[in-house]
């Protein structure tokens, strides 16, 4: 959907602003509107009824009792009278109008905009189990208190099944166990992360938590799980079980887009935007809900990520744009990390997982590592375990096209 930049109608102070989705991503382009010198109205909206706050301490910090729920907060009362933005919480969108930019909610009422930023995220994928809202997972606060006070009726030393053993559900499991709790990870694919990371990376990452004394299960089909008085007992498809006193899924994400279905937007797997993150001159999309045009050492892709650092990228663009006028074409270098069986596991890129890989520090042996992926020849992206200087060292090898000789030749890691 490329246009001319002129042909925009940047931000006057008398425009109105209406972000949908008070998390992360919309939180920081409330900021980032008023760094840029916007002086008109915002209005932030919520499904939730907190102030925008952080996720990932939810499964870190939070959830192993170092942190009070409260301290992964962004919008204090004093950051949102620096930003003189109006939140309107509890406020469930359900259709969009793009033809006079106006955002229906559950309540009948509607709120219109000059511009629209959908900024909608993403949700737990649930799965239909006879247990239903009894099984536990974790990606809102409420997630977080419903969580802690179910833990809080549990014997020290109880089982607790975690269904999904990707990033949040190796997370979860990790700080159960040094709650004093037994979890058992059950993963329906031959490997966690095989999808994401590749069968190489997720064979190296697949002794972590026999390490830290957790029990891993792969290939596990599970046919449902259901309440017996105090016990969960998760099926099987071949007819075998496990009793827990809890049960906490966590397989991955959907996009918040179905309160969009009618609007006329490009929705695939997310919205879809052009290079400037928009999906009409005056609606935008952004962070996780966003399928936007990824400009990288390979050319250019059409694709969604669920990054915290993605989204802080999108909101500074797209404020700098709607502001100024003035777009970019540079590279973006997504980049993730997770804490899980007491190691970091850290990526730069967005390597694909059939993209070949080679370690260039360490070994699976020695439990600290850093990997390259590469593509016909070229870098796609750098994977580290516990090895956080070396990753931030090699990071321009995806600043501009490097290949894969020129890397291991200079060998930017060594410092």
């Amino acid at each position: 959907m490329a246009r001319d930049v002129r042909a925009l109608i940047v931000l006057k102070d008398s425009n109105h602003v209406v972000i949908v989705g008070a998390g992360f991503a919309g939180w920081r382009l409330t900021e980032a509107l008023r760094r840029e010198g916007y002086e008109g109205a915002i209005t932030l909206l919520g499904e939730e009824t907190y102030a925008p706050y952080d996720r990932p301490p939810l499964s870190k910090q939070v959830l192993a009792g170092r942190w009070e729920v409260e301290r992964a907060t962004l919008a204090t009362p004093e950051r949102i009278e620096e930003t003189r933005a109006q939140l309107r919480l509890g406020a469930r969108a359900v259709s969009l109008d793009t033809e006079v930019n106006t955002v229906e909610f559950e309540d009948g009422r509607v709120i219109e905009g000059s511009h629209i930023v959908i900024a909608t995220g993403t949700r737990a994928r649930r799965l239909s189990l006879s247990a239903g809202d009894d099984v536990l997972m974790l990606r809102h606060r409420d997630d977080e208190l419903r969580m802690r006070l179910a833990l809080e009726e549990l014997d020290p030393g109880s089982v607790i099944a975690v269904i999904g053993g990707g990033f949040i559900g190796a997370e979860v499991a990790t700080q159960l166990m040094s709650r004093g709790f037994v979890p058992i990870v059950l993963e329906a694919a031959v490997r966690p992360l095989i999808s994401v990371l590749g069968p190489d990376v997720s064979s190296w990452l697949e002794r972590l938590p026999s390490d830290v004394g957790i029990e891993l299960r792969n290939d596990q089909r599970i046919s449902d799980v259901v309440r017996e008085g105090d016990e969960f007992v998760v099926h099987f498809d071949d007819a075998n079980e496990l009793r827990a006193a809890a049960v906490v899924v966590g397989v991955g994400a959907l996009p918040n887009i179905e309160w969009l279905e009618g609007s006329g937007l490009a929705l695939d797997s997310g919205v879809v935007v052009d290079e400037h993150l928009l999906a009409r001159e005056r609606i935008a999309a952004i962070g996780d809900v966003a399928r936007f045009r990824w400009p990288n050492v390979k050319g250019e892709e059409l694709i969604r990520i669920e990054h915290w650092e993605v989204a802080n990228v999108h909101a500074n663009s797209l404020a700098h744009f709607w502001v100024t006028g003035e777009g970019t074409r540079t590279l973006m270098v997504p980049y993730f990390w997770s804490d899980q069986y007491g190691k970091k596991l850290q990526t730069l890129g967005h390597a694909h997982p059939d993209d070949d890989v080679v370690h260039v520090i360490g070994s699976a042996d020695e439990g600290k590592w850093l990997a390259l992926f590469s593509r016909d020849g070229v870098v796609t992206g750098i994977v580290a375990l516990s090895q956080p200087r070396a990753l931030m060292l090699s990071k321009h090898l995806l600043d501009s096209p490097s290949t894969l000789a020129g890397a291991l030749r200079d060998t930017p890691w060594a410092g």
